[in-house]
């Protein structure tokens, strides 16, 4: 099982904030789930893995926590 988080507007535009989802057999990346998930462009998002920023080809394994965090504003 691996467990998704969205924050902020992620969050607002897919209506969900958490999901506990399995892995299949097949390695998948965080890219690739974001892209099953149909959430639209990666541009932007940032993504960790078990609190730990990491790039999108991050391979995922049965127990992450993986969140997709929206770009950081500030001022």
């Amino acid at each position: 099982m691996l467990r998704v988080l969205l924050f902020a507007s992620l969050r607002d535009h897919a209506g969900w904030s958490e999901r506990t989802l399995p892995l299949g057999s097949d390695p998948i990346s965080a890219a690739q789930l974001w892209r099953q998930l149909g959430l639209g462009s990666l541009e932007g998002i940032s993504i960790a893995v078990n609190q730990e920023l990491v790039d999108a080809d991050q391979m995922l394994e049965p127990g992450d926590e993986l969140a997709f965090l929206p770009p950081f504003t500030g001022g």
